[in-house]
């Protein structure tokens, strides 16, 4: 795994993983279900992966999706290519929902719901609520 991937805190942090890809939840959570979604690459821009990541990426979405329905019911959701400080191809994966959101003992509002996500917000959690809200997130991956 590159150190984009060791800084978000795998594999302590890991949710799903796929040929090219791992999801992660997300240190700091703007909304409930927030996740990273990072190639195992090296990869430093996005063009630069392999093309099977490229088109893996239909089936990641596709189970990110699912299983942020299933354990949020978000109405829109955001994906962030920031790549400011991390230097390997992640993107950061925003639920986006009216209101709050509650699970493994903890309740998210969305502060920037309906604008842009208010990362500044973000609820940063600890080790025992990160284990709780990462096993609570991998039941709802159908994988």
């Amino acid at each position: 795994m590159n150190a984009t991937i060791a800084k978000f805190g795998w594999p302590a942090t890991l949710v799903a993983e796929f040929d090219h890809w791992v999801v992660l939840l997300r240190p700091a959570q703007p909304t409930l279900g927030s996740l990273v979604l990072a190639a195992k690459s090296d990869a430093t821009a996005f063009g630069d992966l392999p093309g099977a990541a490229h088109a893996e990426l239909k089936t990641v979405t596709a189970a990110i999706e699912a299983a942020l329905t299933s354990a949020v019911g978000y109405a829109k959701i955001n994906y962030l290519m920031l790549m400011m400080v991390d230097p390997h191809v992640h993107f950061h994966v925003i639920p986006r929902y009216d209101g709050e959101r509650s699970a493994a003992g903890l309740t998210i509002t969305d502060a920037g719901w309906p604008g842009q996500p208010d990362l500044g917000s973000a609820v940063k959690i600890d080790s025992e609520a990160d284990t709780a809200l990462r096993n609570w997130l991998k039941g709802h991956f159908a994988l």
